[in-house]
């Protein structure tokens, strides 16, 4: 999993994905398969499953969305001890949810797998378009140093005697942001003339592309062939 090429990997990610989406929710031993082959990779992986749990609080939101969904949508409504359900919100809550689960899985299964410079290959490879490649690339590079900017920056602070007491020390933080916006800015306006000087004409040359052999597409195509599987097993079961 952690060898194979960034390309092969986003590939096999969407395709699984691409065919989770055109799964009807209805048919939920087909969706019994697809975390199942999420937890084989996960076990074949070797992933820490503490940082992953972590990571995977960023689905929040869409929970807290999709549990208010059955109280809010209108349609057919049934009864759970006092609690009146909405059936097309209950069916729609419960779609979001479990999409959106596999989908956040499968982002941190290939973020956690793969360096950025193979996931930036990879998007190169599969011809995403420049602009966005190279924002992603100057994003990763210099997220580690706006950090060092705002530890700098923190230490200067309580250097000066200063410490957060509440509402009142919220214009301290808010000027603080408002500096750090306007040192990196200056500081991206020299990188970029730095990148001019030296022949940069608009692609990243750093980003080669990594070599793939059969062996890696053989092993990329059994995360969606074990998926159309289990969709074409669901279909047999709900035929």
């Amino acid at each position: 999993m952690h060898d194979l090429p960034g390309h092969v990997k986003l590939l096999a990610f969407l395709a699984f994905m691409v065919i989770v989406v055109c799964t009807p929710i209805t048919r939920w031993p087909t969706f019994v398969g697809y975390f199942l082959i999420i937890v084989l990779v996960l076990t074949l992986s070797k992933l820490p499953a503490l940082t992953l749990a972590k990571r995977a609080t960023i689905e929040f939101p869409f929970l807290i969305f999709a549990i208010l969904m059955p109280f809010t949508a209108g349609g057919d409504e049934f009864e759970i001890g006092p609690l009146e359900l909405s059936r097309e919100g209950s069916i729609a809550g419960l779609n979001l949810i479990t999409k959106a689960t596999l989908g956040v899985a499968c982002s941190m299964i290939l973020a956690a797998s793969t360096t950025s410079h193979s996931l930036l290959a990879g998007f190169v490879r599969i011809k995403t378009p420049s602009l966005f490649v190279q924002i992603a690339a100057f994003m990763i590079r210099y997220l580690n140093v706006i950090n060092d900017q705002m530890t700098r920056m923190k230490v200067a602070r309580e250097s000066r005697g200063f410490v957060a007491t509440g509402p009142r020390s919220w214009p301290i933080f808010t000027s603080t942001l408002g500096a750090l916006f306007i040192r990196s800015y200056e500081r991206g306006e020299r990188v970029h003339l730095a990148m001019l000087s030296r022949g940069y004409s608009g692609a990243l040359s750093s980003l080669a592309t990594e070599r793939v052999s059969r062996k890696h597409w053989i092993y990329g195509a059994l995360f969606p062939l074990f998926a159309l599987i289990s969709f074409l097993l669901g279909m047999v079961l709900f035929s």
